[in-house]
């Protein structure tokens, strides 16, 4: 099938981190492809006009629009189109970020009602959070710009300068989204006022702007559900099926459940590894032990590099690998035991993975003397007392380990399963 020839998908680029397939996969029973254009491409797409329904992404959003025979009013108010539906040989442009993006409020418990929103960004998505917060009644809207242009735009230094006015953030920029994840917009504790946080993005799943956020105790969202009811809102569209929205959160868990990374911390000898391999087998996933990939990384086993180079030579490589296995997605990752003692390593595994804690009491963990840093049972009790918290307070989800390795891998399985229905 030529690039110009689809029946339903989706353009832009680039389009590599996209999980945009495998929503409209969980949809329906029909072909969704990704085509990644150049921008001399997208007018010979749209004139060829043989596809049935595409969906529009970052940076062709405003681009489509002069190719369009109809644009939906709504569409046409907010200055972006990212649904065009062919419909006998006249294309009809929508844009269902809207649908979306109100959605993902809704569900999320957030108000723009009366609030001060400040909107980084001013591409496509950053008109469909303008159009959403004027419909909810925004008090007031501050679109920011690196570079501002328009009369409603402002500079992130003058941000700064009324940061303490700002309510709501509304990131609609692809800082901080795979694959350069290490990077946010702006840092919450600039703005003392600030009540909730919406990040379009959803790959990473939490991105350092919605972690900064919850650390700090304000309510942040990332952008998976209102991609996954716009891709609702247009097969609806596509197939004429408003049944399509009914999908909405089933798709949304399923999706999540399956690109979230599970992710084992615990003692030495709580059965990180063994519990792991049996688990990934279980749910048909990758398995990573982040030991194992630090040794072949260093040539040497953990135990021999931590007496050759120190503790400390360790934790780095320990930290620059754990990064690399964050980056993974719906696999199942066994960590060291001390990967929490350093902060970075859970906030960069919690950006795409649920951290389970395997809970095995300080009476039943094993005493083994190739690991150096438990080597006896009282050098055992003191890293139990002093990692313990650190294990809690970065647990999503706490399993006590009980009976055999399967059966702790069964339990941990079907605990899972309660996530996706829940």
């Amino acid at each position: 099938m030529s690039r110009t020839a689809m029946e339903y998908g989706c353009i832009g680029n680039p389009l590599g981190h996209s999980w945009s397939v495998d929503i409209h996969r969980l949809l329906g029973l029909y072909e969704y492809r990704l085509t990644e254009l150049a921008p001399d491409e997208v007018g010979p797409l749209l004139t060829a006009r043989r596809f049935r329904g595409i969906n529009v992404t970052i940076p062709y959003k405003q681009t489509v629009i002069p190719y369009l025979d109809e644009i939906d009013p709504e569409a046409a108010a907010v200055g972006a189109v990212n649904t065009i539906v062919n419909r006998g040989g006249r294309l009809c442009g929508y844009n269902t970020d809207l649908y979306g993006m109100r959605q993902l409020l809704a569900v999320s418990g957030i108000s723009l009602t009366g609030r001060s929103v400040a909107i980084l960004g001013t591409g496509g998505t950053s008109l469909t959070a303008r159009a959403v917060a004027r419909g909810e009644g925004a008090r007031r809207i501050i679109r920011v710009s690196r570079t501002p242009s328009e009369a409603d735009e402002i500079s992130y230094m003058d941000l700064r300068r009324i940061a303490p006015e700002v309510d709501v953030l509304i990131n609609t920029t692809p800082v901080g989204m795979f694959p350069y994840e290490d990077a946010s917009p702006v840092w919450p504790d600039d703005f003392p006022a600030l009540q909730s946080v919406v990040d379009v993005v959803y790959r990473p799943m939490n991105t350092w702007l919605v972690n900064l956020a919850r650390s700090r105790g304000v309510r942040a969202v990332n952008g998976l559900y209102m991609l996954v009811a716009q891709a609702a809102q247009a097969a609806a569209m596509f197939f004429d099926d408003p049944g399509m929205t009914e999908k909405t959160s089933a798709v949304f868990r399923r999706v999540r459940a399956d690109k979230q990374n599970v992710v084992l911390i615990g003692m030495p000898g709580c059965g990180k590894s063994t519990v792991g391999r049996l688990l990934a087998d279980r749910l048909g996933r990758h398995f990573f032990d982040s030991d194992e990939a630090v040794a072949a990384k260093m040539g040497m086993p953990v135990p021999k590099y931590i007496r050759t180079a120190g503790e400390s030579a360790f934790r780095d490589a320990e930290t620059y690998v754990l990064h690399e296995l964050s980056r993974q997605n719906g696999a199942v990752i066994a960590t060291g035991g001390g990967a929490v003692t350093r902060q970075i390593n859970v906030e960069t595994l919690s950006q795409n993975g649920l951290l389970v804690l395997l809970d095995r009491p300080l009476g039943e963990l094993p005493v083994t003397s190739g690991r150096p840093l438990s080597s006896d049972r009282e050098a055992l009790a003191r890293l139990f007392r002093e990692r313990e918290p650190l294990y809690r307070a970065a647990a999503d989800l706490v399993l006590p380990v009980t009976g055999s390795p399967e059966e702790t891998a069964d339990r941990l399985a079907e605990a899972l399963k309660k996530e996706v229905i829940s």
